[in-house]
């Protein structure tokens, strides 16, 4: 046994995944064929070399694509269970999954569709394999051809948030391209959504620098960052997250393929816990950047040589900077506790 067996046994939340970004590629050709969506390749051999990250255009090309195939309730349940059986895989127990709705009623997906199989294998993830799944519904910083219509859809995207929170959904969140779309263009949806009692998690300092960050703070509210890496290059802004307990879900797989470090070794997520911030690690989208939640919590011992008592505290925060009830949080917390300290016994004794 070692420190990697331990790692991947260990009870884990993830708090940052795209549902959007799962869909492996067996599957993606199965739904494709059934809704009559054209595909680079005809076969789960050609496609799954197309589905590797090869750079950020592609990336997009591969994650539309997706998205673009999925079309039935039954097809948004395919790929919500499918997943959740991976996080059942991977000891993952809770998990907070990112959802953008205006991909999908844009090409004529009504809601009751969409969520209707959303709902579905949420329920059968908690019945058949104990795995909680709540929903965060994004915002895209960048929706058809004009700025007007993407404030059009991030307007729905509250709309039908807000209409969702009885059946699991906690989190308002923004994503897509920070250039050009800082945080303060879309404070008025989050005064909102957090009137309404939705959490704020918008994604920050990724390809933006630390003044996405403090924009996301100070205009949208943000209780949790989905990366925030880039604050690190404010080290007065890291003091001031680290004193206000703002959480950053890190995603070091994702970080190096899509150029926000320029590797694992400059990864500056050791600065960020020498700072005090709490982090939690997440895959992101993790068949596209050829990675799985294990793979990056097993990063945390084999190349940034972190001791098991911090990474411990890391998979911990997974459920503390949840948006689970506070209750809640405890009874998850003392449970992981308890089989953390079993699992050493037999893989690090």
């Amino acid at each position: 046994m070692s420190l990697d067996s331990y790692l991947r046994a260990a009870p884990k939340a993830e708090l940052h995944v795209h549902l959007e970004g799962t869909v492996r590629p067996e599957t993606l050709l199965e739904l494709a064929r059934r809704n009559n969506v054209p595909l680079p390749f005809d076969s789960v051999e050609g496609l799954r070399d197309w589905f590797r990250f090869r750079d950020f255009t592609h990336f997009i090309e591969a994650y539309s694509l997706a998205s673009q195939s999925v079309i039935t309730a039954d097809d948004y349940e395919l790929i919500a269970w499918e997943y959740a059986q991976e996080l059942a895989r991977q000891n993952c127990r809770y998990a907070e999954i990112g959802f953008t709705p205006s991909y999908h009623r844009r090409k004529g997906v009504p809601h009751d569709v969409y969520f209707g199989g959303l709902t579905r294998a949420r329920e059968r993830a908690r019945s058949e394999l104990g795995v909680e799944i709540t929903w965060n519904f994004d915002i895209s910083r960048r929706m058809g051809a004009s700025d007007a219509e993407t404030y059009r859809w991030a307007e729905y995207t509250v709309d039908v948030a807000i209409e969702s929170m009885g059946d699991g959904l906690v989190a308002l969140g923004l994503a897509g391209p920070e250039a050009g779309h800082p945080p303060e263009l879309y404070t008025r949806y989050f005064d909102r959504a957090r009137a309404a009692g939705l959490h704020a998690y918008p994604h920050a300092g990724e390809h933006a620098g630390p003044e996405s960050v403090r924009g996301a703070l100070e205009s949208l509210g943000a209780e949790r960052i989905a990366h925030g890496v880039r604050a690190i290059e404010d080290p007065a802004l890291v003091d001031e997250i680290a004193e206000r307990g703002v959480a950053f879900d890190v995603c070091p797989t994702s970080n190096i393929c899509l150029g926000v470090a320029p590797s694992l070794a400059e990864h500056p997520l050791p600065r960020l816990l020498a700072a005090g911030v709490a982090v939690t690690i997440a895959s992101d989208d993790p068949p596209m950047f050829n990675t799985t939640l294990n793979d990056d919590v097993a990063l945390l011992g084999n190349l940034f040589g972190l001791d098991v008592a911090t990474i411990d505290e890391i998979l911990l925060n997974g459920i503390r900077h949840s948006f689970l009830p506070a209750e809640r949080k405890r009874t998850y917390e003392a449970a992981y506790r308890a089989e953390l300290d079993a699992l050493k016994q037999v893989h690090l004794a």
